[in-house]
């Protein structure tokens, strides 16, 4: 399906959308630059996007797939998708397969989640369907790990395709049992970021596998970016034709075109027109490798993190503490739980493990956050938050999306006020 260029992209939607018609009645009749459209408020779009008086789609629904949003709660978020504009962009996210490892001939265990709408199981076999090389697809879904391990070893499988939490829970199963999978020549992540706290547990049980990422897309923004070979699986690049990716300053909006300057993720998709995104914000900060090449680096989410009493308390800085003090590698993912008991904050670091701690690491580590985060232990002095505590569980017991098997990276557990 070909990419409509941009000025006609905007006149479709704002013609047959009502709600692109009044986001946009302000702005001259012919618009040929992106930085010219408002970025999108979320809840806006949703709230037009709802049935039976849906005020964002620019036709009716009559051929179509509907997604919906993973990790969603109050008013459903559905995404639908014409025929053509799935087929698309499941071959452009194939073609990106290859860019990440696959090569001809590969078995593939796609262990992503289905049913209810979520989009993550069939859009991986879709484009595993579309990639350029042959491949052997195994569509094993949300199987228990002792499946998975048995399927590795009997059918010969080859790559593995998933949620980091299933891959490492799955590397968990064989470790636990004494075993590795060293046939495993390729780990494919997607639907979160593979965090470095998970590294360790993965290479214990695939010591030949690479680990690279699937590629950027999601049900609501759709295609976002694909992989780019090399060590750091967190660099994209916007797909040619058929994206835009834009960062943007946090708080003045503006863009960000310098390197290594942090910045929310905006965008525009240049070929889907049911439901059109046009600087769409995707909910993940990023920041340039090689703007010229249209190449990002993930950085983690932009509302993510825990405040404590006046603290803020950013997940990726807290997680890249603790890896950097735990030389056993003890630490298999990361947990930020937010409580209040007798009329204070606090805030446990619950922290998955396979194995026993050694004494005194929890300490350690939050003496190591405090140090990171000096403001943390002058509110606890100031008796206004609860000292920091380290919960360690089995991997296990770290909350996941029951639907979509992502991480929690924050849990607030305090009572409603």
């Amino acid at each position: 399906m070909p990419a409509k260029p941009l000025p006609e992209l905007i006149d479709f939607a704002r013609r047959n959308s009502p709600f692109y018609a009044e986001l946009y009645q302000g702005l001259p009749a012919r618009v040929e630059h992106l930085d010219r459209l408002p970025v999108i408020e979320q809840t806006a779009f949703w709230a037009a996007n709802s049935w039976p008086d849906n005020r964002l789609l620019t036709g009716p629904l009559s051929d179509a797939g509907v997604y919906k949003t993973g990790g969603t709660t109050g008013v459903p978020k559905f995404s639908p998708w014409s025929r053509a504009e799935h087929a698309d962009s499941v071959t452009a996210f194939g073609a990106g397969l290859v860019q990440a490892g696959l090569r001809p001939g590969h078995r593939v265990a796609n262990l992503f989640c289905a049913g209810e709408l979520y989009g993550g199981f069939l859009y991986i076999e879709n484009a595993l369907h579309h990639a350029p090389v042959d491949n052997v697809r195994l569509p094993v879904g949300a199987a228990p790990d002792a499946y998975v391990a048995a399927l590795i070893e009997d059918f010969g499988v080859d790559v593995l395709a998933g949620e980091p939490m299933k891959l490492s829970s799955v590397a968990e199963y064989l470790v636990r049992h004494g075993k590795t999978a060293e046939r495993i020549e390729l780990l494919l992540f997607g639907g979160d970021l593979l965090f470095a706290d998970l590294r360790p547990i993965l290479s214990r049980a695939f010591p030949k596998a690479a680990v690279a990422s699937v590629g950027y897309a999601s049900v609501d923004a759709g295609l976002v970016g694909a992989p780019v070979p090399g060590d750091d699986v967190r660099v994209h690049e916007a797909f040619p034709n058929r994206t835009v990716v834009e960062l943007v300053d946090d708080v003045t909006g503006e863009p960000v075109t310098a390197p290594g300057v942090p910045g929310r993720v905006v965008v525009t998709n240049l070929f889907r027109t049911l439901m059109p995104i046009l600087r769409y914000p995707t909910g993940d900060r990023a920041e340039w490798v090689d703007v010229e090449r249209g190449r990002f680096r993930l950085v983690g989410r932009s509302t993510e993190g825990a405040r404590v009493g006046t603290v803020a308390m950013p997940t990726e800085e807290i997680r890249a503490v603790l890896v950097a003090n735990d030389p056993d590698q003890v630490i298999s993912g990361m947990q930020l739980v937010q409580r209040r008991w007798d009329g204070k904050d606090g805030l446990i670091l619950r922290l998955g493990c396979t194995e026993e701690p050694p004494p005194r690491l929890g300490e350690r580590l939050v003496e190591a956050v405090y140090r990171a985060r000096p403001l943390y232990p002058d509110e606890v002095a100031a008796g206004a938050v609860h000292h920091l505590t380290v919960e360690w569980v089995p991997r296990s017991g770290l909350i996941t999306n029951p639907r979509t098997g992502k991480l929690q990276q924050v849990v607030d557990e305090r009572p409603p006020a």
